[in-house]
């Protein structure tokens, strides 16, 4: 049996939230929404609008359709530029970090 629409959507999120080593935090900052609202968004209590998904493809650097077509695909379009590289720090660091001032 197939996934529905809304099925491969939040599992694509879920991929693509892996695949970049980003939070729902970090993708709730680029949706302008709280995590909590991902949260519900991803475990179904909530749906991922249209707007949303245009953001969420626009975030990653990924087509809307790929977002759209389930996880394997989504994964599959994100940029290596954008893919989680092991060992690397994931979470936001302190801006004299970001900037090399340390």
């Amino acid at each position: 049996m197939s996934m529905s629409l809304e099925e491969r959507v939040r599992s694509a999120v879920a991929a693509l939230l892996h695949a970049a080593g980003e939070s729902q935090t970090e993708l709730a900052g680029a949706l302008g929404v709280s995590q909590a609202q991902v949260s519900r968004r991803q475990s179904g209590a909530a749906a991922w609008s249209l707007a949303d998904c245009e953001v969420v493809a626009a975030h990653y650097g990924i087509d809307v359709l790929d977002l759209l077509a389930g996880p394997t695909r989504a994964a599959e379009a994100l940029p290596a530029g954008r893919r989680r590289v092991p060992g690397r720090q994931t979470t936001a660091r302190p801006a004299a970090v970001a900037d090399g001032d340390v």
